[in-house]
């Protein structure tokens, strides 16, 4: 009997304890498995699982010091007390199943190094997508590709409010309420619209993908406060839906090239694989070689989806240890090996297409002025277009052409200092077939 300590008992904590305890029709390994500990912070709390008595307590170092669990599940979320007892359980011999992808995205060389050393496994499923298998994939089945991106939609929050914007031409302000009164969003949901927790998803995938340990701060992060209804319904007009996308590219394990890293919202064009991924639903697109092109997409969040992907986590450390020696070597499709840092490209050394809305007065010359400044940057446009004239104010879109953004951003600071313009209202990314 493998025994199993966990440290949480919130929504996906008692989502795996439900399928721990309801075997039928599930792998049969799960009857060699038992439940030994469960670390919470109130005893008293009313829980919707039954557990044995004195599987509860409120003393979590002693679920990670116990010698009798193997298994430690870290589901208490933020960076501590988490990291501190990973450590300690890992010092302890433990294996290590979490959910909690910030904790890895910038302690995960400190925690793969320790894991390494004691001969343990860290395994992270449930970080990243919810129920979409993405993270043994990446490690197992896609392992003879060389990746080339990584492109997904990872945070259902975001994604959620952005679909209600587009299909209900809504603010966003009214979308994020919306969101939270329905439990999608939390009561500080800055972590997800600001692509916080995006930007630690893909800082765990780019290091899988790309073989290397990647610096959480390297990741460019812009998040979807910014968009407005009326961008997205210019977006519409043409031809591009507006997601918030986390995107890695670059080419694995050449260390010379330097790793795209970013989290931005896009415009995507309505014909691109992801753009029909709705609602709180994740959508992750690997491209690699010779596999082409390859998509991941479902629930990407919630009790049901990560607990699946928890309890998968710890069947696969069973099933190792079931069918090892005492002392196996660590597999290493399933640890982590790689040691240097990808070097990451500049946020103003990347070349992509932009959109541009302006808002302008009534004076002549303005779209040449526009022309001229951004010809003056070397920035070549695809289009621009005056869309409206409310109140003396016009209405300029620009969409470009792929351009490096250091000399875009350059042009920008230019054309704001423009007597014609009123104001720069918005600036979005542009997916280009380039790209990814």
């Amino acid at each position: 009997m493998f025994k199993v300590g966990l440290l949480g008992l919130g929504t996906v904590g008692t989502g795996a304890v439900k399928i721990l305890q309801d075997r039928l029709g599930r792998n049969p390994l799960l009857a060699e498995i038992e439940i030994a500990k469960v670390g919470v912070r109130d005893l008293a709390k009313a829980r919707q699982v039954e557990l044995a008595a004195g599987v509860l307590t409120q003393d979590l170092d002693s679920i990670v010091a116990d010698p009798e669990i193997c298994i430690v599940v870290e589901l208490l979320g933020g960076l501590e007390p988490a990291r501190s007892l990973i450590l300690e359980a890992i010092a302890h011999g433990k294996h290590i199943v979490t959910a909690n992808k910030a904790v890895i995205a910038r302690y995960g060389p400190e925690i793969y190094e320790a894991a390494n050393q004691a001969g343990v496994y860290v395994l992270l499923e449930a970080a990243v997508g919810g129920g979409i298998p993405i993270i043994k994939p990446l490690k197992q089945s896609l392992g003879a590709n060389r990746i080339a991106s990584i492109v997904g939609i990872v945070n259902g929050t975001t994604n959620y409010i952005l679909t209600q914007m587009t299909q209900a031409g809504a603010e966003f302000a009214d979308v994020l309420a919306d969101a939270q009164r329905l439990g999608y969003a939390e009561a500080d949901p800055g972590a997800d619209i600001d692509g916080l927790d995006a930007a630690d998803k893909i800082a765990i995938l780019a290091s899988l993908g790309f073989g290397g340990r990647v610096k959480r701060e390297d990741v460019y992060c812009e998040g979807v406060r910014g968009v407005s209804a009326v961008d997205i319904a210019y977006a519409e007009r043409l031809g591009f839906t507006v997601k918030l996308l986390a995107i890695a590219s670059g080419q694995q394990g050449d260390l010379s090239e330097s790793l795209q890293l970013r989290v931005h919202p896009t415009l995507l064009p309505k014909e691109h694989p992801l753009a029909s991924i709705n609602g709180v639903n994740n959508g992750i697109l690997v491209s690699g070689d010779p596999l082409g092109e390859v998509m991941f997409s479902g629930p990407g969040a919630g009790a049901g989806p990560t607990a699946s992907a928890v309890v998968s986590d710890i069947l696969n450390i069973v099933g190792i240890l079931s069918s090892s020696d005492e002392n196996p070597a660590l597999d290493p499709l399933l640890s982590c090996v790689h040691q240097h840092y990808c070097q990451i490209t500049p946020i103003e050394e990347l070349q992509t297409r932009f959109y541009a809305r302006f808002l302008c007065r009534d004076l002549p010359g303005v779209i040449g002025h526009l022309g001229t400044c951004f010809g003056d940057h070397r920035v070549s446009l695809e289009s621009i277009v005056q869309i409206g004239f409310q109140n003396e104010t016009a209405e300029i879109v620009v969409v470009t052409h792929q351009v490096r953004e250091g000399n875009f951003r350059a042009a920008l600071a230019e054309i704001q200092k423009l007597e014609g313009i009123k104001a720069i209202a918005s600036v979005l990314r542009v997916l280009s077939s380039q790209e990814v």
